[in-house]
């Protein structure tokens, strides 16, 4: 083991999840993904970060009984876990009336129960150390709604809620919570959309334009660097100022 503090990304081999993680790398952390399975953008990046800077754990985090030995795995390999980013979500869209109860209930087991059971198993060891960091990836969608995501904003608003009391049962002990938001990033989230909707949520935002997977990566940077070390329960929104 070298001197590189562990830092888990969920659904970090990918998009967002993977601009994360190679950020974290670059600042010096070692990150571990972990998603059902790699992909091939990820094991190009972590081969360009070097040995130490970048794993793989391969994990079905809508299985929640996988979660408490998931943290064992990486705690046995990679030594104690300093922080844990909670971005892996699914954002299946649908109206509410109409959207089958299954569905639903993916959506929440993934996006709300999943991060919450993982934090419970990961923050354990940071409170033992007397520090730590945890970052809820949240939405924009969670405050300002949109049509057809119901389900999907209901996930990310209860993230800030666990974002904010959470940070006030670990704060005594070191460890700091927070939740970044971001808006519709140049990613999978409007790869969907025609260029006349993405057109049209860049105008609303008062930077003209839409934030990047690195935009949010470097939030999530912050927050878990020394510099972030009296910022908890708190949301960090990235979203080029469409919320201003």
């Amino acid at each position: 083991m070298n001197a590189r503090r562990t830092i888990v990304v969920t659904g970090g081999t990918r998009g967002l999840g993977l601009a994360i993680a190679t950020t974290l790398a670059a600042e010096g952390f070692r990150a571990v993904a972990v998603a059902r399975r790699p992909s091939e953008a990820f094991e190009a990046a972590a081969a360009a970060a070097g040995p130490e800077a970048m794993h793989f754990v391969a994990c079905d985090l809508g299985e929640t009984e996988a979660l408490q030995p998931l943290v064992r795995t990486i705690r046995a390999e990679h030594g104690p876990i300093y922080g844990l980013v909670n971005n892996a979500a699914i954002g299946t869209p649908g109206l509410l009336a109409t959207m089958p109860e299954r569905e639903v209930a993916d959506l929440v087991r993934l996006n709300t129960l999943a991060p919450i059971l993982l934090t419970k198993y990961a923050v354990r060891g940071m409170m033992a150390a007397g520090a730590g960091r945890v970052v809820n990836v949240s939405s924009i969608i969670a405050f300002t709604g949109y049509n057809a995501l119901s389900v999907y904003a209901a996930t990310k608003a209860s993230m800030i809620g666990f974002t904010r009391s959470l940070s006030r049962e670990v704060g005594r002990l070191g460890v700091t919570v927070n939740a970044v938001a971001p808006g519709f990033v140049e990613t999978a989230m409007t790869e969907g959309m025609d260029e006349l909707d993405r057109s049209r949520i860049a105008k609303r935002s008062a930077l003209q334009r839409l934030p990047e997977p690195q935009d949010v990566a470097d939030a999530v940077a912050y927050l878990v660097s020394d510099k972030a070390r009296n910022v908890t329960g708190t949301v960090l929104t990235v979203d080029a100022g469409s919320t201003a």
